[in-house]
């Protein structure tokens, strides 16, 4: 009788879609309390049979009648383990919800169980009025541990980096194998690396994906300036330390590549012709060809964020953990280069042949030396210039010994698309409809993501320790959901 696999805490979909690329059919079943999360997981996994029960109403004997279980995963609520919950109170239920795992090892006796958490669930111990005990940090995790050994699985651990297997996030998890066939546990070899490592530039591992790769660059990214409703004080305040620590004082700024819907289009000789700012058309900036370029970088927002702290990255790194609300922001910078006389756009309507001398950089002066000057090397605005060469105050960058002005700032957060790309899924995944086509607001469609298993990691983990079960065993024909198909339909041997 063929093995069944079994999605617990299946949420939106993740550890099933990274299990599905690896066997090339859908999970047998797949549980979890909340009608949303299954309700995605059915669009996605229309041929798993779904429990949209409390993981502990559900009878595992009766669920898995009869068939033999190969694979059990569990992806508990992380939480009230999760250094990111802060010093709030967390609650014992949530926090025990790990034992469920014993239940099905004890009554259907999985060969293989994985568990997945945050790297702090080593540390479960004994919780009193809300707060963890610190002498017993780790002592219920080393019994619930011991009991499942003691039902004769081996039990190893290891923690674990999404970027290190191809998806374009840092995220890092802990990860628990148990297995009681007699098996050794194996653990995946990374398949990528740091793109500056040996072992990258022998061509023995794929550089890291990175965060430049999943941002949607055709959409626009309005400028910050001449808002209905002007940006939050803070928010301006990181924006500005942004430009400084990631583009001005970064020796090899993040450059959005050529051809992008918002890239100034620039015509040689004395042609005027239409070029496009983050947001609007930008009429007759006589520049030559190639003159402007756009800078990007993420900011990360977070309501802790100490004062004078910078949050944020490059894009040319992998993006950094996504939490299930969206706290991140795509900044640009557009950039002029100088060369003799300066040509630039105003923020607000279209230009015509405006110099540098105008009104035109005055705000972003004016923000710039707001936001990160101070009353020693700052100015007012009615005063005359002071000298522009000595600290770039007055948006001016040299990049790689090329002089340029700031032309304008856009910002805006993230599409749910993007995350769920960053969190490794497919790009064909369902995310904004449900499987009775019920449309899912943003909010929602970002939470799933935050809660969300990068799929490369039950890929490598299943492909590892299951291999006899996945595409490519000469075992199986499997329809490749998530692979670019050849034609209508790609099946694999």
């Amino acid at each position: 009788m063929r093995e069944i696999i079994v999605d617990n805490f299946a949420g939106g979909g993740g550890a099933s879609t990274g299990i599905e690329l690896a066997i090339g059919r859908s999970v047998d079943i797949a549980i979890n309390h909340d009608p949303a999360a299954i309700a995605m997981h059915r669009a996605n996994h229309p041929e798993t049979e779904h429990y949209c029960e409390n993981v502990w109403e559900v009878d595992p004997v009766k669920a898995a009648a009869g068939r033999p279980i190969g694979l059990a995963w569990f992806s508990p609520d992380c939480k009230h383990f999760s250094k990111a919950k802060g010093g709030k109170p967390v609650e014992k239920k949530i926090r025990g919800l790990a034992w469920i795992v014993l239940k099905w090892a004890g009554k259907v006796r999985p060969r293989v169980i994985i568990l997945e958490n945050v790297e702090e669930f080593k540390t479960w111990g004994p919780v009193r009025n809300g707060r963890p005990v610190k002498s017993k940090k780790g002592q219920t995790f080393e019994h619930w541990k011991a009991q499942l050994e003691s039902l004769g699985y081996k039990v190893e651990s290891r923690e674990l980096r999404a970027c290190d297997y191809g998806a374009p996030t840092i995220r890092k998890r802990f990860f628990l194998i148990a297995r009681r066939d007699g098996v050794a546990i194996t653990w995946p070899e990374p398949t990528h690396g740091d793109p500056n490592s040996e072992e990258v530039k022998s061509g023995r591992l794929k550089p890291w994906r990175t965060a430049g790769e999943i941002i949607d660059w055709s959409i626009p990214c309005p400028s910050i300036f001449g808002r209905q409703k002007p940006l939050a004080e803070n928010t301006m305040r990181r924006i500005a330390r942004g430009i400084q620590k990631f583009v001005i004082e970064n020796p090899d700024p993040f450059i959005v590549p050529d051809g992008i819907a918002f890239l100034a289009k620039h015509y040689g000789g004395n042609y005027t012709g239409a070029g496009s700012s983050l947001d609007d058309p930008l009429h007759t900036v006589t520049v030559t060809d190639h003159n402007a370029l756009v800078t990007a970088f993420l900011a990360q927002y977070y309501t802790e964020t100490a004062p004078g702290e910078t949050r944020g990255q490059t894009l040319d790194s992998p993006i950094m953990t996504i939490p299930t609300a969206n706290r991140y922001a795509l900044v640009t910078s557009h950039l002029l280069k100088l060369k003799g006389q300066e040509y630039g756009a105003s923020l607000d309507k279209p230009l015509h042949t405006v110099t540098a001398g105008g009104n035109n950089f005055g705000e972003v002066r004016a923000f710039l030396m707001k936001y990160y000057g101070n009353e020693e090397n700052g100015q007012t605005l009615n005063e005359p210039l002071h000298t522009i060469t000595t600290k770039d105050r007055f948006g001016l960058i040299t990049l790689k010994g090329v002089n340029y002005r700031i032309l304008d700032i856009g910002m805006r957060m993230l599409e749910p698309r993007e995350l769920f790309g960053g969190q490794g899924f497919p790009s064909s995944y369902i995310i904004d409809v449900d499987a009775d086509g019920k449309k899912y607001p943003k909010s929602a469609q970002v939470a799933r993501c935050g809660n969300a298993v990068p799929p490369q990691f039950s890929e490598v983990l299943v492909r590892a320790n299951l291999p006899e079960l996945c595409t490519g065993s000469g075992r199986r024909l499997a329809l490749e959901r998530y692979r670019p198909a050849a034609g209508q339909l790609q099946f694999s041997m």
